[in-house]
C-alpha cells in the first residue's frame, strides 16, 4: 500500500506539473513571448492588458522614487497629443500663389446699384491648396546631327534619362519605388494608382523592376554607409527570418539613430554579420543564444535587451515559485532606467552604480534559492526560470552595462523598426521570390530609411538616385 500511495503521489505530480505546462502554453501570448501581437486574441489581450495593470501597481512605488530625481521636463513621460514646445503643422498663406482669381461685388449690398467701375477699397485674400489636375508631360528629345565642313557628321548624345524611344522620367520611377519600397503596396495598386492619379500608365513587370533598377544604383551609398557603421560608437543589431524562393532566410540590421543596413543572408548570427561588412568582430566575440537581443559597441562589448528580458521576465513570473525573484528583477531594471535617464550624460555616481548592482546581486541569490540544483531532468517550466536566471548570473555586464554607460540605450528598440518592415513586406507579398529581389530591396530600404533619418525627403532622394546621383549620408563630425 505505500509503495502504491508513493507512485500516485508521483504520478499526481507530474499530472500536476503538465496541466500547468498546458496552461501556460495555452496563455502565451504577445506580452510574454515572442509571439507577435497580431496572434493575440481577445481574451489574451485582456489578459496582457490585465498582467500589465498589475505590474505598474506594483512597480509604481519603485517609479515615484526615481521620478523624484527628474528635473528635466524632456525625461517625463509623454502625454498623448501633440507633445509641449513641438513643432505645430498647418497651412500658412504663400505671397506668390500659382494663381490669383479676383471675385468683385456686381450689386450693391444697401441700395443695390450697379458697382461696375466703381473704386477699390479693400481685399480680404483666402487662399485654396490643391492638387494639379493630373496630367502626363511628355518631353521630346531630339538629338541633332551637324556636318562640320571636313565632311564628318556628328550626333549629339542623348541625356541618361532618355534610355530609349519612349521611356519613364527619373519622377515616375523614383515614385514607383516610394510606393512600393516605403509605402509598401503592392504592385497591381501601385500600378493602378499611379495610372488613375497621374495618367501614368505603368504595367506591372516594369513597376517590379524598379526595385532591381534601383539598387543597381546605390553602390557608392552602401560603401559610405558601411564605412560610417564600422566607425560608429555604439551599434544596434537585430535579425528575423523571412522566405526567399521557399527557403528560410535571414534579414539583418544594423542601425545607429541616423544610419540604417539592411541586408539577407542564408545564415544567422555572427557570419551574417560578418559578411555585411559591418561587424566583423563579431565572429570572435558574439556567441549569444538570442542575437536578436544584441546591442553592439566598437570594442565588442555587447548589451542585452532590457525589453526582451523584461518580456521573459513577466513570462517566468506566471510560475508562482519563481514570481518573488522575477518581479524584483523587472522591479530593478526599471528603477535603473528612470535612474540613468534622470542623472543624465554624466552618468551615475559610484555609490548609485553599487547600490544598484548588490541589489541585483541579492536578487539573483534570491533566485537561485528558488531554482535549487537538481540531479534529475528539469520540466519546460523549471527549465525556462532557470535557463532566465542563469542569464541574469552570467551575464549581468551586458545586462548592466547602460547603467554605467549612458551612451548605451536600455532596449534595442532601434533595430526592432530597422527590420520591422521585412515583416510587413512578407504580410503583403508572402515571400521573396529570388535573392536577388531580396537583397535589392534590403539595399532600397537602407536608402530610403537613412534618408528620412536625416530629414531628406524621400522622392528627392530617389529621384537622385535615378538621375544617376544617389544621395550619401554626410560623414558625422567628432569632437
Amino acid at each position: 500500500m505505500e509503495a502504491m500511495v508513493d507512485a500516485l503521489v508521483a504520478q499526481n505530480e507530474r499530472l500536476m506539473a503538465r496541466v500547468a505546462e498546458l496552461e501556460r502554453l495555452l496563455g502565451r501570448h504577445s506580452g510574454v513571448s515572442g509571439k507577435p501581437p497580431s496572434s493575440d486574441t481577445l481574451g489574451q489581450r485582456d489578459a496582457q492588458n490585465a498582467e500589465r495593470q498589475s505590474r505598474a501597481e506594483r512597480r509604481r512605488a519603485a517609479r515615484a522614487k526615481a521620478k523624484e530625481l527628474m528635473r528635466d521636463k524632456a525625461s517625463e513621460p509623454r502625454r498623448p497629443g501633440k507633445q509641449p514646445g513641438g513643432e505645430g503643422k498647418h497651412l500658412e498663406m504663400v505671397d506668390d500663389p500659382d494663381e490669383v482669381v479676383e471675385h468683385r461685388p456686381g450689386a450693391c449690398s444697401g441700395c443695390g446699384g450697379d458697382l461696375a467701375g466703381s473704386d477699390e477699397v479693400g481685399v480680404e485674400r483666402r487662399q485654396v491648396f490643391d492638387l494639379p489636375q493630373r496630367r502626363f508631360e511628355v518631353v521630346e528629345h531630339r538629338a541633332l546631327s551637324c556636318r562640320c565642313a571636313c565632311g564628318t557628321t556628328t550626333k549629339a548624345p542623348f541625356p541618361a534619362v532618355a534610355r530609349a524611344t519612349t521611356a519613364y522620367g527619373p519622377l515616375v520611377r523614383a515614385l514607383g519605388v516610394y510606393l512600393v519600397g516605403r509605402q509598401h503596396l503592392p504592385i497591381a495598386r501601385a500600378a493602378e494608382l499611379l495610372e488613375d492619379a497621374l495618367g501614368a500608365p505603368v504595367s506591372t513587370g516594369w513597376l517590379a523592376g524598379l526595385t532591381l533598377e534601383a539598387a543597381a544604383g546605390l553602390e557608392p551609398f552602401l560603401a559610405e554607409l558601411r564605412a560610417q557603421l564600422v566607425a560608429a560608437d555604439v551599434l544596434h543589431a537585430d535579425e528575423t527570418g523571412a522566405r526567399i524562393a521557399g527557403a528560410r532566410w535571414w534579414f539583418h540590421v544594423a542601425c545607429t539613430d541616423l544610419l540604417t543596413l539592411l541586408d539577407c543572408h542564408e545564415r544567422r548570427g555572427a557570419e551574417a554579420f560578418s559578411d555585411m561588412g559591418v561587424l566583423p568582430f563579431l565572429l570572435r566575440r558574439a556567441r549569444h543564444r538570442r542575437p536578436e537581443a544584441v546591442l553592439v559597441d566598437r570594442l565588442a562589448e555587447h548589451a542585452l535587451c532590457c525589453a526582451h528580458l523584461l518580456r521573459d521576465l513577466a513570462s517566468v513570473a506566471q510560475i508562482a515559485s519563481q514570481t518573488a525573484w522575477a518581479d524584483a528583477m523587472a522591479d530593478l531594471l526599471v528603477e535603473a532606467k528612470h535612474t540613468v535617464e534622470a542623472a543624465g550624460p554624466d552618468g551615475l555616481g559610484t555609490g548609485q552604480l553599487g547600490s544598484l548592482r548588490r541589489r541585483y546581486t541579492r536578487i539573483v541569490k534570491a533566485g537561485w534559492a528558488a531554482n535549487p540544483d537538481r540531479t534529475g531532468k528539469r520540466d519546460s517550466l523549471e527549465r525556462e526560470s532557470y535557463n532566465l536566471l542563469r542569464r541574469f548570473d552570467l551575464q549581468r555586464a551586458d545586462i548592466c552595462r547602460h547603467w554605467a554607460n549612458p551612451a548605451i540605450p536600455f532596449d534595442n528598440n532601434q533595430a526592432e523598426r530597422g527590420v520591422r518592415m521585412v515583416k510587413l513586406q512578407q504580410k503583403i507579398s508572402g515571400c521573396f521570390r529570388t535573392p536577388a529581389g531580396a537583397r535589392a530591396f534590403c539595399a532600397v530600404r537602407s536608402y530610403i530609411q537613412t534618408a528620412n533619418k536625416h530629414g531628406v525627403g524621400l522622392l528627392e532622394a530617389l529621384t537622385r538616385l535615378f538621375n544617376g546621383d544617389p544621395w550619401i549620408p554626410p560623414t558625422p563630425s567628432r569632437t
